[in-house]
Formats: structure tokens, C-alpha cells, sequence
């Protein structure tokens, strides 16, 4: 990922460590208003250097991207608030994915969740058919 090549080893590597084995992100978007709004999803880290988030097509985050596509993302936050990454970047609907249940990598990070949480995930599925996905454009260790 180009995005972490001005970053010393180690971190980029505890950046890479998070993105691929992280089960949560934070998303944070901005309402209309100005507002930034904050919610925990699941997140799969691509190979181009992209991030795939599905949504609920109802939900408010993808009115704020459509008119705001700036979003943010954080990765673990210790108690004491060491070792902090933060990925801001411009997200974007894509209606030409695939379902998320039929989406290989994302079904296989999240599979157990799937059927514990949905029952199945074709549940999953047809609940979450909103798919974003987010170019990173800065990242931010600390």
C-alpha cells in the first residue's frame, strides 16, 4: 500500500497488521449540517489499497457521503490512547459490487459473525446492500 511507504517499519506494519485482521472500524462522516457522525462496521481491507464497507441502504451515512464523500476511519483505540490509526479518504457508493454474502474475502472474514448475528449470511446479505468502498488518503499513527 503506497499510502504507508513514508512510514517507518514498524508501523506499517502494525498499520497492515490492523487492517487485515481488525474486525471493527470506526467510520466517521459529516452530516449536512456539519455534524461528524461516528459508527462502528465491519470493514474488508482490498488488495488495491481500498476499504469495502456494506451498509444498510436506509442509513444516514450514505446520505452524508453523497453529499460529502470526506470520511474517516479509526482503527483500535487503547485505553490510554497509544497506538492509534486513523485513515481519512473519499468513499464512494458502488452499485456494481457483488452481495456481501457473495463477496469471497468479506464472507470469509466475516462468516461466524454472519450466522451468529444474521443467521445466515444471505440474511446479511439481503439486510446489508449498500456497498462503499473508500480510498485512503492519509493515515495517521500515534
Amino acid at each position: 500500500m503506497e499510502l504507508l511507504d513514508h512510514l517507518p517499519e514498524a508501523d506499517r506494519q502494525r498499520v497492515l497488521g490492523r487492517l487485515n485482521s481488525n474486525l471493527m472500524v470506526w467510520l466517521t462522516t459529516v452530516r449536512p449540517d456539519g455534524q461528524p457522525v461516528s459508527v462502528p462496521v465491519w470493514f474488508l481491507a482490498r488488495e488495491d489499497g481500498s476499504i469495502l464497507i456494506y451498509s444498510r441502504a436506509n442509513k444516514a451515512k450514505l446520505a452524508n457521503i453523497a453529499s460529502n464523500p470526506k470520511v474517516s476511519l479509526g482503527l483500535d483505540v487503547t485505553d490510554i490512547g497509544r497506538n492509534i490509526v486513523r485513515l481519512e479518504g473519499v468513499a464512494r457508493h458502488d452499485p456494481t459490487l457483488p452481495p456481501a454474502h457473495e463477496h469471497p474475502a468479506f464472507l470469509a472474514k466475516y462468516i461466524e459473525r454472519m450466522g451468529a448475528m444474521f443467521d445466515t449470511p444471505e440474511s446479511f446479505g439481503e439486510q446489508f446492500t449498500a456497498g462503499l468502498v473508500i480510498e485512503p488518503t492519509k493515515v495517521y499513527v500515534g
